[in-house]
């Protein structure tokens, strides 16, 4: 801490003379034998040629030409900003964000972002959180604040002034010396200034160990000696998938939406005495909030993950009425303490804001935000900051109601559910840390400070929390399944594997389907091949979107991850090959070349999505479209044509083409509708197939490519409607004479949970 004190006060002194350095990292501090902190090389306002270093990615190339001009790439890969890694222009922010990764290095020994290359490097400060468990247990929440503030992605949401680091560091010193100043002193003398410090300093952190033990020996033994233990009472037994569930401001009854045995989602009511539940008869609708008189309503909800039903904001009276609309494309929305005025999290264009009240934008983020709710004084919001649309994982933040910063949580790799505790200086959320879906209730105070309140076995969603302590929670149980069917076979046939498999591709003789397996069985997204005639499954590898090589021999996937790859996994005897990613950051797509020694993936290199076709043998990939929209987790496939000359891809606005691979002018694509996701091209390539997701069953039209004309070819759904909330990826082999497809299963029992500390 006092090293990083004293390189703050270089970065004060350097930006109040107006002095931005664009390239912090540790080969450019330096300590003097008498402790002195001197940051070296403000030369990035100059021109410079590019350095070179092949052993520790700390000294790694400086990559920089024209250091002042928006559109250059500057500073090193590790603690580079994420606007400075798109090339935009970079101010004195840049340089709190590297001083964030310096100071993460110092506290935990381990760099903040790290990777093989320059490229994954940069794409891990583009995409992925720093990983806060890594730093040390006794770390002051003061301090763990300070590094999130000065690792924010969003540059408004980081640290103005980097004298407020130094500020902040002043008083944690003041408080940790404090704390040592009270334990035993150094015997000997310290032979310099800096060697005086780190005395004090280390015994501070002995100090503050003890004192954290002690303390949290008191907390443990406190939770300890109460031997009560939670009540559960089972709220709803129908079969389906609840979205979200309120108290009543009575506190008595109980409000939520749910799609039950296979019926749209819509409103219901019930008591905890009484084990029915009574419909109010508005269909296709999502629950909010409830105040004492109204309830906020999502009228024509969309379901874009589970659980998450959003629309447009309406309100409606409690006793029944009409809802009328307040805004559109509203994610989630919660009530202020006396329910006259909402919040509401809404998506505009590709962002995500926080209004506080309806209107007004305290916070603005490129991450997917959802679970909105507000304090019980109306004085703060807390919501979950997820790391994509479609994914799990994410942070809980808790802003002021001027949009400032509270408290942010640690990366969870599962978040479901979040409400204010009855103690209203902290909120409560279901959530996993390591693996698995979210099964424990964690709480979140306003310092920042985590600890466990309930752990169950099984996947728990958190849905409100009263003011007398009682709890809404429901038991989940999350299945996707695989249904398979040739032309002369009378009915479909189940090749479900274990809790989660997604098909990914049928042979074209529809012998064999590839899938990859993941859920709560599966630690990582593994691929597999498995007979059509139901013989058990062969485990290929690691890897996601699987597809048949021509000949059968191979199946190409990608590896998600810190990392992302592909590889191409032998179906046979073999060793799996990975293909380098270049600077390639996120796949899609995938498949194979008619010729079997090339493949085609669309890739997105930090700024566009682009298709690429590479070479199996080596080499690097070519982009061969202008910049495309891909819609991830829809797993479209099979997008080149049979003789290899098209490939079918999105335009930057969605618009539909059929795109050369080699030479010559791209044709629209006509008949492709909103909602269209891409299945195959027929053997002789005058029609492509494609499928409509309509959440209970799936759709499968043939697609004239000349002409426009549609035909549905089949409704495809598994017999038991309830709890299904999508019917994705859908599979058929260019003859149509095979087909298969997911289908996703949720089924939710909402119990009332007392008893909870």
């Amino acid at each position: 801490l006092p090293i990083a004190k004293q390189i703050a006060e270089a970065f004060e002194y350097a930006h109040e003379h107006g002095i931005v350095h664009r390239d912090l990292k540790p080969a450019n501090v330096k300590v003097t034998a008498e402790g002195t902190v001197k940051v070296l090389d403000f030369g990035l306002a100059k021109a410079l040629e590019t350095e070179r270093s092949a052993s520790n990615i700390s000294n790694s190339p400086t990559m920089t030409l024209a250091a002042t001009q928006a559109g250059v790439i500057l500073g090193t890969a590790a603690y580079m900003s994420p606007e400075q890694a798109k090339g935009k222009s970079a101010d004195r922010r840049a340089d709190i964000w590297a001083f964030g990764c310096l100071l993460f290095e110092m506290i935990s020994g381990s760099q903040c972002f790290t990777g093989e290359t320059a490229s994954e490097i940069m794409a891990a400060v583009l995409l992925k959180d720093p990983d806060w468990s890594r730093l040390p247990a006794f770390t002051p929440p003061r301090l763990r604040e300070l590094l999130r503030r000065c690792l924010s992605k969003d540059a408004k949401q980081r640290l103005r002034d980097i004298g407020e680091a130094r500020i902040a560091i002043e008083e944690i010193l003041t408080e940790v010396e404090a704390v040592a100043s009270q334990g035993p002193q150094p015997q000997a003398q310290a032979a310099t200034h800096w060697t005086l410090r780190s005395w004090r300093v280390a015994l501070a952190a002995a100090a503050l160990l003890v004192a954290l033990a002690v303390a949290g020996g008191w907390v443990l033994g406190r939770r300890g000696s109460n031997n009560e233990a939670p009540e559960f009472h089972q709220l709803t037994f129908d079969l389906g998938l609840i979205y979200s569930a309120r108290f009543a401001a009575d506190g008595q009854s109980i409000y939520y939406s749910a799609g039950w045995n296979g019926q749209p989602v819509q409103l219901y009511t019930t008591q905890p005495n009484g084990p029915e539940s009574r419909p109010l008869g508005l269909e296709k609708s999502g629950l909010f909030a409830v105040s004492a008189s109204q309830m906020a309503v999502s009228i024509g909800c969309k379901d874009m993950f589970i659980g998450d039903c959003s629309g447009t904001l309406a309100v409606m009276p409690v006793s029944g009425g009409a809802p009328r609309e307040v805004a559109e494309n509203v994610i989630s929305a919660d009530w202020g303490p006396e329910g006259s005025e909402l919040a509401a999290i809404r998506q505009v264009g590709d962002k995500f804001q926080v209004e506080f009240p309806l209107g007004k934008v305290i916070y603005e983020s490129p991450r997917w935000l959802s679970f909105l709710r507000v304090s019980p004084r109306g004085d703060a919001v807390a919501f979950v900051a997820f790391s994509a649309p479609a994914a799990d994982a994410g942070n809980v933040v808790i802003l002021g109601r001027a949009g400032k910063e509270i408290a942010r949580s640690g990366t969870f790799l599962s978040v479901e559910g979040l409400a204010w505790a009855p103690r209203d200086n902290e909120v409560w959320f279901g959530a996993a840390r390591e693996s698995g879906w979210a099964n424990t209730i964690h709480s979140l105070d306003l310092s920042g400070k985590e600890h466990v309140v309930l752990r169950l076995p099984g996947m728990i969603r958190l849905h409100d929390v009263s003011r007398d302590g009682r709890v809404l929670i429901s038991q989940e149980i999350w299945r996707d399944g695989i249904e398979f069917r040739a032309a002369n076979d009378p009915k479909e046939h189940d090749l479900s594997w274990l809790d989660s498999a997604d098909v990914t591709d049928i042979s074209p003789d529809g012998k064999d389907i590839a899938f990859f397996g993941w859920g709560e069985a599966s630690a990582e997204s593994t691929a597999y091949i498995r007979g059509t005639d139901g013989s058990a499954p062969v485990k290929l590898g690691r890897g996601e979107v699987s597809t048949f090589s021509p000949d059968g021999k191979w199946v190409l996937a990608n590896v998600p991850g810190s990392e992302p790859h592909l590889v191409l996994l032998p179906t046979g005897a073999g060793e799996p090959r990975e293909l380098k990613p270049f600077d390639i950051h996120q796949f899609d797509a995938l498949g194979w070349m008619p010729e079997g020694n090339k493949i085609y993936f669309a890739g997105n290199d930090g700024r566009d999505w682009r298709m690429y076709v590479q070479d199996i043998a080596g080499g690097a990939p070519r982009a061969f479209t202008p910049p495309i929209s891909v819609f991830p987790k829809v797993f479209e496939s099979h997008l080149v044509s049979p003789d290899g000359q098209w490939v079918f891809a999105r335009d930057a606005n969605g618009k539909a083409w059929l795109y050369p691979v080699s030479t010559g002018k791209p044709r629209p694509a006509p008949g492709l509708a909103p909602g269209d996701i891409w299945i195959n091209w027929s053997g002789d390539g005058r029609f492509g197939y494609v499928s409509q997701d309509d959440i209970t069953h799936a759709q499968v039209f043939e697609v004239d490519l000349a002409s426009g004309k549609r035909k549905l070819l089949a409704e495809l759904a598994p017999s038991d409607p309830a709890g299904l909330t999508a019917v994705v990826p859908v599979r058929i082999t260019s003859d149509g004479k095979f087909y298969a497809y997911s289908f996703d299963r949720a089924l939710s029992s909402l119990f009332l949970a007392r008893g909870l500390k």
